[in-house]
């Protein structure tokens, strides 16, 4: 492959890479079943025993309405930050252990696939209704690359796309050999996203996108096929605010990365005047919120410790 992964200021700071979130999944049942659980009651894994609920990093929209949410519910628990990788590797270990946590959770998502878990009700709303991934660009990009432009416009899968590549990296697969496979067994849908494309000459462009998951999968496809027409493709992994700083100063000329209307909400708000919104790249169901495993005897928000 010939994209690199290279940070574009000292201030994007890079995040974890994907490989620390998939280390452990593989050793569990379907349920996380290790025969090492709690005792028969369930007990071990109260919701009365959480003292946390089990972040990303701060900033992302899923971490402030998780904070919302302990206000909104006077809840006696607060939200500890950290990444998606800790977070995975928390929630398979209190899995392994039949342990009870809350995490901040996101579809599409391979731990959905890797474990029995269910998104906690919220009854008051304060994780919304569905979002949506949005590709977008900075100012200038249709006129200075229109070949890149017209890919990054066509560009449009399923969730079922990119949760076969989501799994088979978390199952140890290289993010761009699980993304090449999945080029390889489509040709007819990559056809659709470069259909009457012009061929260009090692023109560089630079891909910016957070290290989710999901993200990880769209990104490293859409660089395989921008590759495939000429491009060097440089791919970046940032936080979530200097994504939207890198885009909107133009250091930066594209990501398929942007979640609406909430988990990137803030950050759209203050730089939508500097990006261009190519509109949604993914047919599926979108949605954050606090998520537990199935074997928690819980079901909404409210009945998680309060005040």
């Amino acid at each position: 492959m010939k994209w690199k992964h290279v940070g574009m200021t000292a201030s994007l700071t890079l995040a974890v890479t994907l490989a620390a979130c998939g280390d452990d999944n593989g050793d569990t049942g379907e349920n996380g079943d290790t025969g090492n659980g709690g005792d028969d009651n369930g007990s071990s894994a109260s919701a009365e025993d959480l003292e946390v609920i089990t972040g990303i990093d701060a900033g992302a929209g899923v971490v402030e309405a998780a904070e919302d949410a302990v206000e909104e519910y006077n809840l006696a628990i607060d939200v500890q930050t950290s990444s998606g990788a800790v977070m995975t590797q928390q929630l398979g270990d209190a899995i392994e252990n039949e342990e009870p946590i809350v995490v901040t959770g996101w579809t599409p998502h391979w731990k959905f696939t890797t474990y029995d878990l269910k998104y906690l009700e919220d009854p008051e709303g304060v994780f919304g209704g569905e979002e949506s991934i949005h590709t977008m660009t900075r100012l200038g990009l249709e006129e200075d690359m229109p070949e890149a432009h017209q890919v990054l416009d066509n560009f449009f899968w399923h969730e079922d796309d990119m949760g076969e590549i989501m799994v088979e990296i978390a199952e140890g697969e290289e993010e761009e050999v699980a993304a090449q496979n999945w080029v390889d067994a489509n040709e007819d849908t990559v056809a659709e996203w470069t259909d009457g494309v012009d061929e260009v000459d090692g023109e560089s462009i630079e891909l910016v996108y957070v290290q989710w998951d999901s993200e990880v999968a769209s990104t490293n496809v859409v660089a395989i096929v921008l590759e495939s027409i000429g491009y060097d493709v440089t791919m970046t992994s940032v936080e979530n605010g200097p994504m939207w700083e890198a885009l909107s100063s133009g250091e930066a000329d594209a990501s398929t990365a942007a979640w609406l209307p909430l988990t990137h909400g803030s950050f759209y708000e203050d730089h939508q005047d500097d990006v261009v919104d190519l509109g949604e790249n993914l047919e599926g169901s979108v949605a954050i919120g606090l998520v537990v495993p199935e074997y928690m005897d819980i079901d909404s928000i409210e009945e998680l410790p309060t005040n």
